[in-house]
Formats: structure tokens, C-alpha cells, sequence
């Protein structure tokens, strides 16, 4: 029952669902920032501001540096829920 297992991700609908709002929100990210490195490409060669060109690939790297911190707050959160999950079962009588 460690993190980053396929059964974490299956467990319950509960945990289903939570995997399915993170990869949404993965994905979203992961879009935002290659929107923000192409538009920062596209500026770079239209002679933009070069101070408006940084703030933008530095934008695109803060989202791209969020994609691993959702997905290991994913994996903390499947493990977390399968772990109380696990501790309930044993107090069942």
C-alpha cells in the first residue's frame, strides 16, 4: 500500500474520483504552462519587451515545477485515504 500504485487510484469510488479531479488539474497545469513557453517564443520573436518575455517563461516554469507537487499531493492523499481506509476495516468488529 505504498504511493504511486495503480490500486491506491481504485480503491473507492471516493479515490476514483480524487484521481480524476488530479489529472484534470495535472493537465490543465501541464497546458497552461506550454501555453505560456509558446507565447513567450512567439513574443521573443516579435521583439516584445524582454522584461514581458521572462515574466512569462517564468510563469511557464513555476507551472511547469506544480505538475510533480500535484501529483505527489495526489499520491499522499490516495495513500492516506486507502491507509485510514485499511485502520477501519481492522476496527470493525
Amino acid at each position: 500500500m505504498g504511493l504511486f500504485r495503480h490500486s491506491n487510484r481504485q480503491r473507492t469510488e471516493r479515490s476514483k474520483t480524487i484521481y480524476a479531479r488530479f489529472q484534470l488539474a495535472y493537465t490543465a497545469v501541464d497546458f497552461a504552462a506550454s501555453l505560456a513557453f509558446v507565447a513567450g517564443s512567439v513574443m521573443y520573436m516579435l521583439n516584445v519587451s524582454e522584461t514581458t518575455v521572462i515574466w512569462t517563461y517564468l510563469v511557464g516554469s513555476v507551472l511547469f515545477a506544480t505538475k510533480p507537487t500535484l501529483r505527489i499531493s495526489r499520491e499522499i492523499k490516495l495513500y492516506h485515504m486507502g491507509h485510514v481506509d485499511h485502520l477501519a476495516q481492522k476496527a470493525e468488529p
